[in-house]
């Protein structure tokens, strides 16, 4: 058991190496209350309304949690009007499908992400007037024959797509004979369908259809001709920001929208699109990723492994802890027995739960539900450890159930014979061989928990594969950029395979190891 401890502490110590890494660069949420701060939620990916960099050019405003900066017309016209009523900007990086629960959770005041007030939007938010006016437009390939389309209705027979939980998917009902494929999460994601020749075109409003075009040669936005383009309603096309019901500074945005004039609101689009990240690439591009982004990928990769590490080491003693209950024989007296057989019962429905759902689901119901249902605001990065400790330790306690029971039972009996407890003889006797028994099981559930973290992007932690999308919604070279993430992972998964085999053979001990060479040796005296 010594040797299992040992190992379990070095595990800790770098998991303490991996929370430097990670918060090395990265500052401190603010924590500053909401009489002083206006927090805003927008992806920081959908140029030139906001974006993602690693400086503070431009006016560009620091993204809660992190050490990179968001600018864009969106972060701006946030600038503006936290000036004006006299707080301090906080922008938080969040994902699409995640805005609108974080704003009713209170995690965010509101929303200025490029959002249409539709009427279902209404239904759970609030919006401000119009602070931008957009038009639909659609991204093609530029020697596509689709590049020559100027009317929706030439692209009969397309295969066509937009982004999830917008208007701009519905656009598409008006185009006769359009092969709708399924909505994605961001536009970068729609950028490499469309590379890839996945799709035919995704619709977009006409800033990020001049961004496309200005940051790939091979991409085109089609122009419509007058009453030939999407029509659409001033709900939709009128971009307004998202509050929540009853917010008390509503009116006064209001009032500081309409101070803006079209004149000044169109100089700050213009100023956006000409100061939007440049994805002109030089030399090695393998180079280039990493002098322009390693500080981002380092911090991703220190997050990745913090909450992998911290999640396989908390749910392995969780696991340990389940197990070692989940065996113990049935007491004598029915009381007894009936209270350990409801506290058995619990344990198989957590462990049903957790292993029956999926982490993603998990997440998003630990974060956002738990802040709107009970009013728990949870960190995202302690959310993120929370869920993978208690998903993780479901797992490796019917890992270690499996390795008691694989235990000969006549040990079980030895024990008993010599008057050991239940708890004796798990610790002494049971555990150290079932721990080694399940080492390999529990090396792989670390190694699935290191890729797993990815669906923690759905409450926008900064691990590994939310930066690379990130990167990817900046440089817009997605297959570079996933290719050097492909490689981290990787290194990542070798270097632990290779930790835990080495554990495991200091648990196995010397192969030449002699019971009677180590017990003391009775000399046979001399006769004289």
């Amino acid at each position: 058991m010594k040797k299992i401890w040992t190992s379990i502490a070095g595990l800790i110590a770098l998991a303490a190496v991996a929370l430097g890494l990670s918060l090395g660069n990265a500052q401190p949420a603010h924590a500053a209350s909401d009489s002083n701060t206006f927090k805003v939620g927008m992806e920081c990916g959908y140029a030139p309304f906001n974006w993602t960099q690693s400086t503070n050019a431009h006016g560009a405003v620091q993204i809660q949690g992190t050490s990179q900066w968001a600018n864009g017309y969106d972060v701006q016209t946030a600038k503006i009007i936290a000036k004006k009523l006299g707080k301090k900007l906080v922008v938080v990086k969040t994902k699409w499908d995640g805005l609108l629960p974080s704003l009713t959770s209170g995690k965010i005041d509101a929303i200025i992400a490029g959002m249409s007030p539709t009427p279902d939007r209404r239904k759970s938010i609030d919006f401000t007037d119009a602070y931008y006016v957009s038009r639909l437009t659609m991204v093609v390939k530029k020697n596509s024959k689709y590049a020559k389309a100027d009317s929706i209705q030439d692209f009969k027979g397309a295969k066509i797509t937009a982004q999830l939980s917008t208007y701009h998917y519905d656009a598409i009902k008006q185009i006769k004979g359009v092969l709708r494929q399924p909505a994605m999460d961001d536009f970068p994601a729609m950028r490499v369908a469309l590379e890839s020749g996945t799709i035919d075109g995704y619709v977009s409003e006409i800033p990020e259809g001049i961004t496309a075009e200005a940051a790939n040669p091979d991409l085109k936005m089609v122009h419509f001709k007058k009453g030939q383009g999407f029509k659409t309603s001033a709900s939709d096309t009128n971009l307004a920001i998202g509050v929540r019901k009853g917010y008390s500074e509503t009116n006064k945005i209001n009032q500081i929208l309409t101070s803006m004039s079209k004149k000044q609101r169109d100089a700050r689009m213009d100023d956006a699109v000409a100061n939007q990240p440049s994805t002109a690439a030089k030399g090695n591009w393998f180079i280039n990723i990493l002098k322009q982004y390693g500080g981002m990928l380092a911090t991703g990769t220190g997050m990745t492994l913090l909450i992998s590490l911290v999640g396989t080491i908390v749910g392995f003693i969780i696991g340990l802890l389940v197990g070692i209950v989940r065996t113990i024989p049935a007491p004598k007296s029915a009381s007894r027995r009936g209270l350990l057989g409801f506290f058995k019962w619990l344990l198989s429905v957590y462990i049903e739960v957790f292993r029956g759902t999926p982490m993603i689901v998990q997440a998003a119901v630990l974060y956002y539900g738990a802040a709107q249902a009970m009013g728990i605001n949870m960190d995202r990065t302690v959310a993120a450890l929370v869920i993978v400790s208690i998903n993780t330790g479901a797992y490796i306690s019917e890992i270690i159930r499996g390795g008691i029971i694989s235990v000969d039972p006549g040990q079980f009996e030895a024990a008993s014979a010599l008057g050991m407890t239940h708890w004796q003889t798990m610790t002494k006797i049971i555990l150290p061989q079932a721990v080694r028994n399940s080492m390999p099981a529990v090396t792989n559930e670390f190694i699935v928990n290191i890729k797993d973290t990815s669906v923690l992007s759905i409450i926008s932690v900064s691990e590994l594969f939310f930066t690379s999308e990130t990167i990817a919604g900046q440089n817009f070279q997605f297959f570079h950029t996933y290719l050097v993430v492909c490689l981290i992972y990787l290194i990542l998964t070798f270097t632990i395979s290779r930790l835990f085999r080495i554990i495991e053979k200091r648990l196995d001990g010397p192969k030449n190891y002699n019971v009677m060479n180590n017990q003391m040796q009775v000399e046979t005296p001399k006769v004289k």
